[in-house]
């Protein structure tokens, strides 16, 4: 999914590090760190992406949160091609952090195909971070 106009792509794998480019937009698919995503722009991704995403649910008051900013920045530039970095501000969609029982910040949870596959509260460091996403990439 285009993180610019939410159009949905068909990338090849071999074609993933050719810098695709949004057959909607024409902007670059991957942006080289993590995407902003609203509470219609998550679930579209959600429900009709096969990519990987990985979702940090965070709030601008939460100390926690902006500590492991850096770490989901990082891990994102790094692995960008793998899967989506996807950050939702629990304060701006309040309804989406109730439906998906967000209840302590920061909250990590992976998806795909409309699932989740695993979830995590609580900050990490870059080298725990990788160690818990590797079973997905």
């Amino acid at each position: 999914m285009c993180p610019h106009c939410s159009g949905l792509n068909r990338v090849p794998e071999d074609k993933l590090a050719a810098t695709p480019h949004c057959g909607m937009c024409r902007q670059l698919i991957f942006t080289g760190g993590p995407v902003s995503y609203n509470r219609s722009q998550f679930l579209r991704a959600r429900d009709k992406s096969d990519q990987l995403l990985v979702v940090d649910f965070w709030a601008d008051w939460c100390g926690p949160c902006r500590g492991f900013a850096p770490t989901f920045k990082r891990a994102a530039e790094v692995l960008d091609q793998q899967a989506r970095f996807i950050k939702v501000d629990t304060q701006a969609e309040e309804l989406l952090a109730r439906e998906l029982n967000i209840r302590s910040l920061p909250t990590i949870a992976v998806y795909r195909n409309g699932k989740e596959l695993n979830r995590l509260a609580g900050a990490l460091d870059l080298a725990q971070f990788t160690k818990w996403l590797a079973p997905y990439l």
